[in-house]
């Protein structure tokens, strides 16, 4: 009998594989999708579905992104091992948990509480020193605790859509020469874009590729429990 590690390993290595034909070109990128355990952060009833290229429903109508728009997103931030980045949609952390394989350090955002309580664990179990997480409203970009001011960032990721353009903090916060990675436009319309921010009042901007996210919503969720989302995470599965 093969052992289920073995058979992880093999599905994760077919992933990355796949990833690489797709013209996913970064090593970093790869190597962090890699090392990175999927199944961690999927409800376990879906877990046979790790190392698929798919969308995978994670409960409270979200999912966590197919591998592949993870990788393109992170490719296209342009990390280094010196770079702060800031993260809108933390979900269950998967997509936080890759930059933290490659950037110096994670800021991440998530408004529905019990996603972020399992994103949490999820950081702690894995052991990751690199990655801070706040339950808020991510429109408004990271805000100042303590009277410690975390801004400017020199890139910035969003894992929700925007309806027309990101958000203006979200704008305020990233860096002169920073990157922004958002996808933007209405359901059935969504562009992923690629914002790089030239002064203070300049951006170019190119389009990546369609995608479909979930609408970025303001606010803090309102919800019961985590136990609320396992069980709705159930009921999907």
């Amino acid at each position: 009998m093969i052992a289920p590690s073995t058979i992880s390993d093999n599905r994760k290595i077919r992933l990355v594989m796949s990833l690489r034909k797709s013209g996913i070109q970064d090593t970093d990128v790869l190597s962090a999708i890699e090392r990175v355990p999927r199944e961690h952060f999927i409800p376990d009833a879906l877990s046979d579905q790790a190392y698929e290229d798919i969308a995978v429903p994670i409960g409270l109508g979200q999912t966590i992104s197919q591998p592949f728009v993870v990788a393109k997103m992170t490719e296209a931030l342009e990390l280094s091992d010196l770079h702060k980045v800031l993260e809108i949609g933390t979900g269950t952390g998967y997509q936080a948990c890759v930059l933290s394989k490659i950037c110096r350090r994670v800021y991440t955002i998530e408004r529905h509480r019990p996603l972020h309580e399992i994103a949490e664990a999820n950081f702690k179990t894995l052991g990751l020193r690199n990655i801070t997480t706040l339950c808020g409203d991510g429109m408004r970009g990271w805000p100042k605790i303590h009277n410690i001011e975390q801004a400017p960032f020199d890139r910035v990721i969003v894992t929700a859509a925007a309806r027309e353009k990101p958000p203006t903090k979200l704008i305020e916060q990233l860096s002169v020469g920073g990157i922004m990675v958002a996808p933007v436009g209405r359901a059935g319309e969504q562009m992923l874009k690629r914002y790089k921010k030239e002064s203070e009042d300049t951006w170019s901007v190119s389009d990546i590729m369609p995608v479909r996210f979930v609408p970025l919503l303001p606010d803090i969720a309102t919800e019961t429990s985590r136990e609320t989302l396992c069980d709705e995470s159930m009921v999907v599965a």
